[in-house]
């Protein structure tokens, strides 16, 4: 049995408790947070959790096996940090920290002391994304000549990072997991539209490598936004064979791959050397997708990897790592007024 304590009660720290004290081979054993009223309601809905103010009785708790930082962006690395030179395995919620030398030293420390270090890329986890990789993987797609990410809402509203920090974590994890690598180039354009200090909108370009010489690259764009109309999280991957499109929201079908594609005629052409295009429309295929919840798969997979102390690789501490610099260069590129920032 993995005990495991809880850093912060706000948004996601309660999903957190919920989950590991449901899990057969976990327990929730202690929660921290500043707010005696979200302590209160945890207390409330979850009798035999343990609760304090100061985050220090989790990480002094011999008890404890691991530690889940549901905190505040800043105060990332910080917790995790100590947690790894108590000798606890850590969960991090996105973004594992706010700079790239911080989270290579997490890196470090995690192999140093032999412990897990995770980071909440919660949407690796989802059904839907996992088919999306099989379509990429299995070449069913063909080459992949681009993808596109919308990931809006009206709120919720933050006050210590933008939506960029905020909703591109899920989006670029999502790329770099479809597309085995990370981005060589990336631009990308934002907006404070409410007046604050923070972008809330933001469209973000990102170039990954091809896979083969005789391959071009792929272009995958990304759209976040807290000042939208509509809830919508949606990815279109556009193939030389295929096209699918993803979402999130969709409970009956959340996939649709279409059998739909551009084909060239030697029978006619404009020019020497130009053929015609023609396009190529197939059937809709509808995929019957698992529904779990994203959110227990990833916390199953965490303690699994504690219990078994093995490498959660498909979010570890290198994967964390690779969103924060894509996160730094499109921040770059922003503060350019779009200019290409390469990593």
């Amino acid at each position: 049995m993995v005990n495991i304590g809880v850093i912060g009660c706000g948004q996601w720290g309660p999903n957190h408790i919920r989950i590991f004290s449901r899990l057969s081979n976990s327990r929730a054993v202690m929660c921290a947070d500043l707010s005696a009223d979200r302590l209160r309601t945890i207390k409330e809905n979850f009798p035999h959790i343990q609760t304090t103010t100061d985050y220090k009785d989790i990480l002094k708790n011999p008890d404890i096996h691991a530690v889940c930082i549901a905190s505040p962006t800043n105060t990332h690395f910080n917790f995790a940090k100590e947690a790894l030179e108590r000798g606890k395995h850590v969960f991090c919620e996105k973004p594992l920290a706010l700079k790239t030398e911080e989270c290579a030293h997490l890196q470090k420390m995690a192999a140093q002391k032999k412990k897990i270090l995770m980071v909440g890329h919660v949407f690796l986890f989802n059904a839907g994304i996992k088919q999306l990789k099989e379509y990429v993987r299995s070449g069913e797609l063909g080459r992949v000549h681009y993808a596109h990410s919308t990931r809006t809402n009206l709120g919720p509203f933050r006050y210590d990072v933008s939506a960029l920090w905020d909703l591109a974590p899920h989006d670029i994890s999502i790329f770099n997991y479809l597309f085995d690598s990370s981005p060589v180039n990336v631009s990308a354009r934002g907006q404070k539209c409410l007046g604050t200090e923070r972008d809330d909108l933001v469209f973000g370009t990102l170039e990954y490598p091809p896979k083969a010489p005789a391959e071009g690259s792929t272009v995958a764009h990304v759209h976040v936004s807290w000042i939208d109309p509509k809830k919508v999280r949606q990815i279109t991957i556009v193939g030389e064979k295929k096209m699918v499109t993803w979402d999130d929201l969709d409970d009956v079908g959340p996939i649709k791959l279409y059998d739909k594609h551009v084909e060239k005629s030697s029978a006619y052409y404009l020019t020497y050397g130009e053929f015609r295009l023609l396009s190529k429309e197939g059937g809709i295929t509808i995929p019957k997708i698992d529904l779990s919840e994203p959110l227990k798969t990833q916390d199953q997979y965490f303690v699994d990897c504690v219990e078994r102390n093995v490498s959660a690789d498909l979010a570890d501490a290198g994967k964390g790592l690779d969103v924060v610099k894509t996160l730094i260069a499109l921040q770059n590129s922003i503060e350019r007024q779009g200019a290409c920032v390469h990593l």
